[in-house]
C-alpha cells in the first residue's frame, strides 16, 4: 500500500488554505468593516503559519507570521482595514505561495520588500474605537496586569496522524507568556498494546500572561472541536475568567492584596473542565460527519482508475460482440449484465472526473483585481452557472486560454471611466463569465460591455500583416476569426498586458487541441463575447457507429439529432446541390464517401444522420448505420495530429480501430459548401 508524502499533502492544503485567504481578501475589498471576513483571513494565516511551522517551512511560518500580526491588530481595532493592507496582503500571499512550492530556493529581498509594504500600510492608521475610550489610568493598569490561568488539554489520539502538532500548541503557549508545563503519561498502555501512532498523553499548563482568555482559545481554535479543554483563572472567579479583559472591572484590589501577607492555603486539586459546552457538540458532529464524507484522492489515480474502465469498455464490447453471433443463451444473458454494469460503472467514473467550473472561474476574481489596479479602470466581475460541471482535464488545460481572454476584455474591451462615462455608460465595466451545457459540450463565454471590436482596423492589420489581400472579401465571421492570428494585434504599442500577438492564438490552440470551436459576438458601442464550445469529456462518450464503404466510424450521439433514408434516386437528384429539405428547411449534406475517398459504389438505401453545433445543421451520408457503441476515446498519433476530419480513435470489439469524426469540422464544412453553392447559383 502506498504512502502519501506528508510534504505533498501540506502543498495541497496550503494551496486550499492561500485560496480561501485570497478569496476572503478580495471579498475585503468590498466590505472593509466586515470583522467576520477579517477573521477568516485572520485564522487562515494563522493556519497556514502553524501548518508550515510543523512541517518544518521555517521561512514561510516566519513571513506569514508578519501578515498574520497585522491582521491580529485589524481584528482587536488597534488600526483600520484599508485597501492599501488588502492589496499588501494580497502581493504577499503570492510570497508564501513560492516560499510553499520552493522553500529551498533563493528569493532575494522580495520578502522585506513586501514586509516594508506591509508595514507602511499598516502604521499610523488608527482605527475609530467603537465605544468611549476608557481613562488612560484604566488602559494603563489592564495593560500592565498579569492574568494567572490552570490549562488542562487532550487531543483525540489520532491528532498526530492527522498532522496536529501538540508541541506546536505548547510552543504557542509559551509565546503568551511564563508557562509551566506537566505532561500526564498516565494513560499510556501497556508496550505490547501500544499503537505509535496514536496520542495517549495530556498537559497541565500553568501560564502568567497579560494576555486574557480570548489568547488561549485562538492557539486552539481549529482544534477545539475534537479535543478536551479546561481553563480556570487562578486569581479570580470563573466568570471573571470567562469574561473578556476589556470588559472587566480595573483590578484595583490587587496591589493591597498582594502587600499583606498571604497565610499558605493547599490548592485544590485542579479537574480540567469539559472544553465544548453542550451547544458544541452538534456543530463537532457534522464537522466530523463532514469529514467523513470526502475523501482526498491524488488525481493520477483517477486517471488510472479511467484508464482501467476504458480498457473494460473495450473488453465488454468485444464480448458483446461475439455474444451476439453466438446462439448460447446463458452468454447473452450474462453479456447483457456486464454491458448493464459497465455503463453504470462508465457513468460512475465520468462523475468522479467532473469538476465545477467555480474552480475555474474563482482564479479570476484576483485577476481583474490586479488589472483594476494596473490600468485604472473600474471592473465588475460577474460570474453564472457556476455549478455546471466539466471533465478536470478540460478545466486544466482552460485556465491559461480564459486569462487571454479575460485580459483582452479588460485591455482592448472595457473604456476608462472618464470614456465611459462620456458615451453614457456607467463608470465601471463589466466582465462577465458564464457557462451552460448544450448536449454533449460546455460553453463558457467571456462578454463585456466595452467598445466592441473595430472591424476597420482589423482589416487594416490583417492586409499590413498578409493575411488577407486588400479587398478580399470576408463574412463578419471570418473578419473577426483574423484575431485568433499568430502575431496578430490591434494595439499601438507593446504592453504588460498586449501588444505581442501571442494570447489569441494560444486561445486557439489550446481549444483546436480539446476538439473544442470558438464563436465571436461583437456590436460597436455595446461590446463582445466570446464563446468556446469545449466537449464534457475528452475520456469516454456515447457514439453511433456508422460505415462508409468498407471502414466503420463513430459519430458523438450528442451531436446526432436524426437518421434519415437516402434512396439511390434521391442520391442522384441531388448530384450538384447536396440540400436535402427536412420540414421547410434545406439543410447541406456531405457524402463521407466522396470526402474519405472510399472508392466503393453506394450502398442502394444509404442513410443520412443530421448533426448539429449550436444552431448550425448539417447532413452526412453513410452507407449503413451499426448502432450505438461505448466509444473510448483515445488521442492520435503526431502523424495524424493535422488532419481535422477525425477528432480521435477507438477500438471496436473485434480489436480493429474506428476513427472518431469532428463534428464541429464537418459542421462547417458544410456550412462552407452551403455559402459557395448559394454564391454560385
Amino acid at each position: 500500500m502506498s504512502t502519501l508524502d506528508p510534504v505533498a499533502v501540506f502543498r495541497t492544503e496550503a494551496a486550499e488554505c492561500l485560496e480561501a485567504i485570497e478569496a476572503g481578501l478580495l471579498d475585503l475589498t468590498h466590505q472593509l468593516d466586515n470583522k467576520d471576513l477579517v477573521d477568516a483571513v485572520f485564522r487562515g494565516l494563522h493556519t497556514l503559519k502553524g501548518s508550515g511551522a510543523m512541517f518544518g517551512f521555517e521561512a514561510l511560518a516566519a513571513f506569514t507570521h508578519h501578515c498574520e500580526t497585522a491582521f491580529d491588530r485589524v481584528r482587536k481595532g488597534e488600526v483600520a482595514a484599508t485597501s492599501e493592507l488588502v492589496a499588501a496582503v494580497l502581493a504577499a500571499q503570492d510570497h508564501m505561495r513560492a516560499l510553499v512550492d520552493q522553500p529551498d530556493a533563493d528569493h532575494g529581498d522580495i520578502g522585506h520588500k513586501l514586509l516594508a509594504q506591509l508595514q507602511a500600510a499598516v502604521g499610523g492608521k488608527e482605527a475609530v474605537p467603537a465605544a468611549v475610550p476608557a481613562p488612560a489610568a484604566v488602559r494603563e493598569a489592564l495593560a500592565k496586569k498579569k492574568n494567572s490561568w490552570r490549562i488542562h488539554f487532550s487531543l483525540p489520539a489520532n491528532s498526530m496522524a492527522n498532522g496536529t502538532n501538540p508541541l506546536g500548541l505548547l510552543d504557542e503557549l509559551r509565546d503568551l507568556g511564563e508557562c509551566t508545563v506537566r505532561a500526564n503519561t498516565s494513560a499510556i498502555p501497556a508496550l505490547d498494546e501500544l499503537v505509535p501512532t496514536d496520542l495517549h498523553i495530556s498537559w497541565d499548563v500553568t501560564l502568567t500572561s497579560e494576555q486574557d482568555r480570548s489568547a488561549i482559545d485562538d492557539v486552539f481554535i481549529f482544534v477545539l472541536d475534537d479535543m478536551e479543554l479546561g481553563v480556570e483563572e487562578i486569581d479570580g472567579p470563573t466568570a471573571a475568567a470567562v469574561a473578556p479583559a476589556d470588559e472587566k472591572a480595573a483590578p484595583a484590589p490587587i496591589a493591597a492584596a498582594s502587600a499583606a501577607p498571604v497565610p499558605p492555603v493547599a490548592v485544590p486539586e485542579f479537574r480540567p473542565v469539559e472544553a465544548v459546552p453542550a451547544k458544541r457538540e452538534a456543530p463537532a458532529a457534522v464537522s466530523q460527519a463532514k469529514a467523513a464524507e470526502n475523501v482526498r484522492v491524488p488525481a493520477e489515480r483517477l486517471d488510472e482508475l479511467m484508464d482501467r474502465v476504458g480498457e473494460l469498455v473495450i473488453a465488454q464490447s468485444r464480448l458483446s460482440q461475439l455474444a451476439s453471433a453466438s446462439t448460447d443463451i446463458a452468454l447473452r444473458s450474462v453479456s447483457e449484465e456486464i454491458e448493464r454494469l459497465s455503463g453504470e460503472l462508465r457513468d460512475t467514473m465520468m462523475v468522479l472526473r467532473m469538476v465545477p467550473v467555480a474552480t475555474l472561474f474563482s482564479r479570476f476574481r484576483r485577476l481583474v483585481h490586479d488589472l483594476a489596479r494596473e490600468t485604472g479602470k473600474v471592473i465588475e466581475l460577474v460570474t453564472e452557472g457556476e455549478s455546471t460541471e466539466v471533465d478536470k482535464t478540460v478545466i486544466e488545460r482552460l485556465a491559461d486560454p480564459l486569462v487571454h481572454l479575460v485580459r483582452n476584455s479588460i485591455d482592448h474591451g472595457l473604456e476608462t471611466p472618464a470614456d465611459r462615462l462620456a458615451s453614457g455608460k456607467t463608470e465601471a465595466g463589466t466582465v462577465t463569465l458564464s457557462a451552460r451545457q448544450a448536449g454533449g459540450e460546455v460553453i463558457i463565454s467571456i462578454k463585456d460591455d466595452g467598445r466592441g471590436i473595430n472591424r476597420e482596423r482589423v482589416r487594416a492589420k490583417a492586409e499590413s500583416s498578409g493575411l488577407i489581400q486588400p479587398g478580399q472579401p470576408l463574412s463578419d465571421s471570418e473578419l473577426l476569426q483574423l484575431i485568433f492570428a499568430p502575431g496578430f494585434s490591434t494595439a499601438a504599442a507593446i504592453t504588460n498586458l498586449s501588444g505581442r500577438g501571442v494570447g489569441m492564438d494560444v486561445v486557439k490552440k489550446t481549444v483546436e487541441a480539446l476538439r473544442g470551436a470558438i464563436d465571436i459576438v461583437s456590436v460597436p458601442g455595446q461590446g463582445s463575447e466570446v464563446s468556446l464550445r469545449i466537449p464534457l469529456t475528452l475520456a469516454i462518450i456515447d457514439g453511433l457507429l456508422v460505415r462508409v464503404g468498407s471502414g466503420r466510424y463513430v459519430i458523438p450521439l450528442s451531436a446526432v439529432e436524426e437518421c434519415l433514408e437516402l434512396s439511390l434516386e434521391e442520391d442522384l437528384r441531388s448530384r450538384g446541390r447536396s440540400f436535402i429539405s427536412l420540414r421547410d428547411s434545406l439543410v447541406p449534406f456531405l457524402r463521407l464517401r466522396d470526402l474519405f475517398r472510399t472508392g466503393t459504389k453506394p450502398d442502394v438505401h444509404q442513410k443520412v444522420v443530421v448533426i448539429s453545433t449550436g444552431t448550425e445543421r448539417v447532413g452526412l451520408v453513410v452507407d449503413q448505420i451499426i448502432g450505438d457503441h461505448q466509444t473510448v476515446i483515445k488521442s492520435m498519433s503526431k502523424l495524424h495530429n493535422n488532419v481535422a476530419t477525425f477528432s480521435g480513435a477507438t477500438i471496436l470489439g473485434d480489436g480493429s480501430v474506428a476513427l472518431i469524426l469532428d463534428v464541429g469540422h464537418l459542421v462547417a464544412a458544410g456550412q462552407q459548401q452551403e455559402a459557395q453553392l448559394r454564391v454560385a447559383g
